[in-house]
């Protein structure tokens, strides 16, 4: 199965897609073909007669049952990254920090370092506990939403399940309300042994190399954007 190639029409074709390939966008990026969005079927994407979205309703249960990583990872978007990738992906985007020496190293401002400890105390934390707790409000701090991009993009923050309000019958309803943890705290304490076992470059390598034979039509610079 080549990422062209495929079509999902289950939550486990999605399991497999992302145990398969290793990384799987959820919305369509700079490389053509290389998302969840283009491959599955029209009617579990979106519908006009139904109050299910089974696309949307999976990204909770396929987090946990995966044990993947998911966060707006490539091009402020969300992506599917199996465990064993997400190693190398962080490893490269720490670029061999972890969180604390980046701000000791002046490489994260004071503004990331509140939102990454409030994080790392409450993980898993919803996001709208995650705003009252720190004062994320109208008359309260600014800038949620770009600092939780950066720190997910940094692979110091990802989204650990989505939870749905339930009504009076125990069903739940609307829009799934994502919960953040950092990695360390959803995977354990042995991800940060394993993050930093070999030189960024040499998990930038490996990964240029994957995506690289996974598409190999699509120009270089294309493939370096999408990792940046």
């Amino acid at each position: 199965m080549r990422p062209y190639d495929f079509t999902i029409q289950s939550k486990q074709d999605l399991l497999d897609a992302i145990d398969t390939f290793g990384f799987l966008p959820f919305f369509a990026g700079s490389i053509p073909g290389f998302s969840l969005e283009e491959h599955v079927a029209p009617e579990l994407w979106y519908s006009h007669t139904s109050d299910t979205w089974p696309v949307w309703e999976w990204k909770g249960p396929v987090i946990r049952e995966s044990g993947c990583a998911y966060g707006k990872f490539f091009e402020n978007k969300a992506v599917f990254i199996s465990r064993d990738w997400f190693t190398h992906f962080a490893n490269y985007r720490r670029d061999g920090y972890d969180f604390d020496a980046r701000f000791d190293e002046g490489l994260a401002s004071y503004r990331d370092k509140d939102l990454f400890d409030l994080i790392d105390r409450n993980a898993p934390v919803l996001t709208k506990q995650l705003k009252a707790l720190g004062n994320y409000r109208k008359d309260g701090k600014k800038g949620f939403d770009t600092i939780i991009t950066r720190l997910q993009a940094q692979c110091y923050v990802l989204i650990s399940d989505f939870v749905y309000a339930m009504d009076k019958t125990g069903k739940p309803y609307g829009w799934g309300i994502a919960e953040y943890a950092t990695p360390e705290r959803l995977f354990g304490a042995s991800f940060g042994d394993r993050v930093y076992g070999c030189e960024p470059e040499e998990s930038y390598q490996k990964l240029y190399a994957h995506l690289r034979s996974l598409f190999p039509d699509v120009p270089d610079a294309v493939l370096r954007r999408v990792l940046k």
